[in-house]
C-alpha cells in the first residue's frame, strides 16, 4: 500500500514534473515582480529617507514663542496660534512639526511662510503668483508632521500658523525641527498595490501568452481564473466598503467599538439622520400591518395648504421646533416610503423578525454588489463564449475590470446609504436577468430560465423602476425565437413563462401602491419631502440639454493634487430650479474605454457580414438608447447626482464590449504589429477609465469617511503622496 512519501512522488511526476519547466518560467517572473514592487517600496516610495540619510537635524524648539506647559509641551490656542522663528539662516529641506500624541485626534492645517535669498518679506498668493499652500496634518499620524520646503537659498525668518476646519483647540506640541532624516516606512498595502499593478502590467502587455489562451478552447482553466479574478474584486471592494466604517452601521469589539453594544459578539447602529432609517422602520411597521411609517408628522405639516414647499415647511419648522423626515414620501397625515419596497423584503423585514434589529444598509449594498460583480462577469462569459470565437482570455479580463470598476457599483461603494441599496439591487437583478434570458436563448426547454429571467427583470420595478427599461433587449434577443416558432404549444408555454413573473410582480407593486396612494402606477415620489414641490415638477424639454451635458460629454475638473479631481462646475441656461449633487464629469468624456461607440456602425457592419442574424445589434442598439432615455428620466424626475451615473452606465459599458469582441473576431488577419497597436490602445483606455473611476471614490465629499475622520484619512494620503 503506498504511504504519503510515494502519493506525493506520483503527484510530482504525474502532474509537476511535465511542467516543470513552465512552472520555473512562472516562478521566476513571479519572483521578478516581487523584487521590483519591494525596490518600490523601499526605494521610490521612501526616497525622502535616503534623500535626507546624512542630513543634520537643528531643534529649533527653544525658539517657539507660544506658551509651556508644566512638562515642556508648547500649547496653541485660539488667541495664540502663530509661532515665528527668526534669524536662523539655514538652508532648510524640511520641517518637523511634532504633535504630542496625548491629544485628540483631529486634522491640523498649519498655513506656513518664511523669508529666504529670494524674499526680504512674507509673500502669499496674489493676483499673478501662488504662495505657500497650506501643510495639512494629522495629530495621530506622525508621518503627516513631516514637510518639505523649496526656498531660495537660506531661510531667515519662518511663520507657521496652526489653524484647520474645526479645529479644536488647545494643540500641543512638542518640538520643532528642521533637515531632518525622514523616518522609513513600509506600506504593506502600497507594496501589495505596486505588485498588482506591475502584475497586471506584465499580464496584458501585447506580447503576453494570455491573449493566446482561447476561452472556448481551455473552459476549465479559464473558469478558474476567471473565479479566482472575482474573488479577488470581491475582496477588494468588500475591504473598500468597510474602510469607510461610519456608514456601516456595524460594531464589534475591534470595529466601530464606539457603537458595540459590549455583549454581543456584533451588533448594529443607526446610521445617519432620522429619514435614512426609513426602510428599517417600513419593515417594523409591515410587522404591524402598516404601510406607513408609525412615526408623526408635525401638526404644522398636516395643516399646511401645500406641505411640499420646502421653503414654507422649514420657516414653520423653525417656529414651532418640530423637525419633520426629509426625504420620504408624506399624504394625508403619514409618511411613506417612496423607495421600493424589494430591498425591505429582502434584507430588512427577515432581519427584523429574526433579530429584532435594524438591517444595516451597507450590508445589504455589499450582498447586491457583490452579486452585481459575479452577475455581470458571468454574463460577459456567456458572451465570450456562445457568441464569439476568437475571445482570449487576455480580452475578457481587459474588459471585465472596467465593466465593474466604471459601472458606478464603486460609488455606491463609497455611500453604502439607503439611496444606494435600491440601485445596487436594480443593477444585480438587471445583470442576473440578461443572463438568465441569454441562457434561455439557446435551450431547447427554456421555461425556468424566461421564468428567472423575467423575474430578476420584475424585480427591478420594485427598486428603481426606470433601470427596468434594459427589459427591452428581449425584443433583439427573443424576436426571431418567437416568430420562428410560430404559434404552437412550445411557444405559448415560453411566452407564459416570459411574461408570468412580470404579471405576478405587477399585481403585487400595483396593489402595494393602491393600498397607499389609491392608485396602481404611484410609486409616491411626487409626495416626496424633498428640496422641490415634486408634485408640480413635470417634465420640461429644457432640462433635457443640461442633464445630457453634465452625464455625457462634461470634462473632468482636474487638479495636481491627489485625487486629482474635483467637482465640475455646473452652469445652466435653465430658468428654474435645477436638482444638482457633486458629479465629476460625463462618461463619455471621462471614460474613454467607452470611445469605441462612435465607431458603432462600422464595427457593427462588419458583424452583419459574417452573420445573418442580427441580435447582437441589436442589443447594442437598445442598450445605448435605454441608457442615454435612462439619462433623461432621472435629470426629469429628480436631478443629475453622481450615484445615478450606475442607472445608464454599465449598459454603455456592455455595449461597448460587445462591439469591442465584434472587432477581436475581425482582427484574426490583421498583420501582428497592428493587432499589437490596437491592443496597447485598449490598454491606455482601459486604464485611463479605471483610474478616473478609482479616484473618484477617494475625492472627499461630505458625509464619506475621508470627511468624517480627516485625521485618518491625512495618514492614508500621506503614504500616496510620497514625496512631499
Amino acid at each position: 500500500m503506498p504511504n504519503l512519501f510515494h502519493t506525493i512522488r506520483y503527484g510530482y511526476r504525474k502532474f509537476i514534473q511535465p511542467k516543470r519547466a513552465r512552472i520555473k518560467h512562472i516562478f521566476f517572473r513571479v519572483l521578478l515582480i516581487f523584487l521590483l514592487a519591494l525596490t518600490f517600496e523601499c526605494v521610490i516610495f521612501n526616497f525622502k529617507t535616503i534623500t535626507t540619510l546624512f542630513n543634520k537635524p537643528i531643534d529649533l524648539s527653544e525658539k517657539i514663542n507660544l506658551p509651556q506647559t508644566s512638562d515642556g509641551r508648547y500649547v496653541a490656542s485660539v488667541a495664540q496660534n502663530t509661532i515665528e522663528i527668526k534669524d536662523i539662516n539655514e538652508n532648510i529641506s524640511n520641517i518637523y512639526l511634532k504633535l504630542d500624541k496625548n491629544q485628540d485626534a483631529q486634522e491640523i492645517a498649519v498655513k506656513l511662510n518664511f523669508t529666504d535669498s529670494g524674499h526680504s518679506t512674507y509673500f502669499d498668493t496674489t493676483e499673478y503668483t501662488v504662495g505657500i499652500p497650506e501643510v495639512m496634518m494629522s495629530s495621530a499620524a506622525p508621518r503627516s508632521q513631516y514637510f518639505s520646503i523649496q526656498a531660495t537659498g537660506k531661510v531667515k525668518n519662518l511663520q507657521m500658523q496652526i489653524t484647520g476646519k474645526d479645529v479644536n483647540y488647545p494643540i500641543y506640541i512638542k518640538s520643532i525641527s528642521i533637515n531632518e532624516t525622514y523616518p522609513f516606512t513600509f506600506v504593506m498595502w502600497r507594496f501589495l498595490t505596486a505588485f498588482a499593478l506591475i502584475f497586471l502590467i506584465y499580464i496584458f502587455r501585447p506580447k503576453s501568452s494570455v491573449y493566446k489562451i482561447m476561452m472556448v478552447e481551455r473552459p476549465i482553466y479559464t473558469k478558474i481564473v476567471i473565479t479566482a479574478t472575482i474573488i479577488i474584486e470581491t475582496l477588494l471592494v468588500s475591504a473598500y466598503l468597510l474602510m469607510g466604517s461610519n456608514l456601516v452601521g456595524v460594531a464589534t469589539s475591534n470595529y466601530n467599538y464606539g457603537e458595540w453594544d459590549g455583549v454581543s459578539p456584533i451588533n448594529t447602529f443607526k446610521v445617519a439622520g432620522d429619514n435614512a432609517q426609513q426602510y428599517a422602520e417600513l419593515a417594523k411597521s409591515l410587522t404591524k400591518g402598516k404601510l406607513y411609517l408609525e412615526q408623526e408628522p408635525p401638526e404644522y405639516l398636516k395643516c399646511m395648504p401645500d406641505p411640499y414647499d420646502k421653503g414654507s415647511r422649514d420657516e414653520l419648522q423653525k417656529q414651532t421646533g418640530e423637525k419633520y423626515l426629509f426625504d420620504v414620501a408624506y399624504k394625508d397625515g403619514h409618511y411613506y416610503v417612496y423607495f421600493g419596497v424589494i430591498p425591505v423584503v429582502l434584507f430588512y423585514l427577515p432581519f427584523y423578525l429574526i433579530t429584532g434589529q435594524n438591517f444595516p444598509t451597507a450590508i445589504g449594498v455589499l450582498i447586491m454588489g457583490i452579486l452585481f460583480i459575479i452577475g455581470i462577469s458571468i454574463l460577459l462569459d456567456r458572451f465570450a463564449r456562445y457568441h464569439f470565437k476568437r475571445v482570449s482570455l487576455g480580452i475578457y479580463l481587459l474588459f471585465q475590470i472596467p465593466l465593474i470598476a466604471c459601472s458606478g457599483i464603486l460609488y455606491l461603494f463609497k455611500f453604502p446609504t439607503f439611496y444606494s441599496l435600491p440601485i445596487a439591487c436594480a443593477l444585480a437583478f438587471a445583470v442576473w436577468g440578461l443572463y438568465f434570458w441569454m441562457r434561455a436563448r439557446v435551450t431547447e426547454k427554456a421555461y425556468g430560465w424566461f421564468i428567472a429571467g423575467s423575474l430578476c427583470m420584475a424585480l427591478i420595478a420594485g427598486c428603481r423602476p426606470q433601470i427596468m427599461l434594459v427589459a427591452a433587449v428581449a425584443v433583439p434577443l427573443f424576436w426571431r425565437r418567437f416568430r420562428t416558432q410560430g404559434l404552437c404549444k412550445k411557444s405559448v408555454t415560453e411566452f407564459i413563462s416570459f411574461v408570468a413573473p412580470f404579471i405576478f410582480v405587477g399585481i403585487c407593486l400595483a396593489a402595494y401602491n393602491y393600498a397607499r396612494f389609491g392608485s396602481i402606477t404611484d410609486f409616491g415620489a411626487n409626495y416626496n419631502l424633498t428640496m422641490n414641490d415634486m408634485t408640480q415638477r413635470g417634465m420640461q424639454v429644457a432640462r433635457i440639454l443640461p442633464a445630457l451635458f453634465a452625464y455625457f460629454i462634461q470634462p473632468p475638473n482636474l487638479t495636481g493634487v491627489f485625487p486629482f479631481l474635483n467637482p465640475v462646475i455646473f452652469d445652466t441656461t435653465y430658468f428654474g430650479q435645477t436638482i444638482k449633487e457633486v458629479t465629476f464629469g460625463g462618461v463619455l468624456v471621462c471614460l474613454p474605454v467607452l470611445w469605441i461607440l462612435f465607431f458603432m456602425k462600422p464595427i457593427l457592419s462588419l458583424r452583419n457580414r459574417i452573420r445573418k442574424t442580427h441580435t447582437i445589434a441589436g442589443v447594442i442598439g437598445v442598450l445605448i438608447v435605454v441608457a442615454v432615455f435612462v439619462a433623461i428620466l432621472d435629470a426629469q424626475m429628480a436631478g443629475i447626482l453622481q450615484r445615478y451615473y450606475a442607472d445608464f452606465s454599465f449598459m454603455l459599458l456592455i455595449a461597448a464590449v460587445l462591439l469591442a469582441f465584434i472587432v477581436n473576431e475581425n482582427i484574426g488577419k490583421w498583420p501582428k504589429k497592428y493587432r499589437n497597436i490596437l491592443i496597447v490602445v485598449l490598454l491606455v483606455l482601459v486604464l485611463i477609465s479605471v483610474i478616473y473611476s478609482v479616484l473618484t471614490c477617494f475625492v472627499i465629499e461630505t458625509g464619506w469617511y475621508g470627511d468624517v475622520y480627516r485625521w485618518a484619512y491625512r495618514g492614508f494620503l500621506r503614504d500616496i503622496l510620497f514625496w512631499i
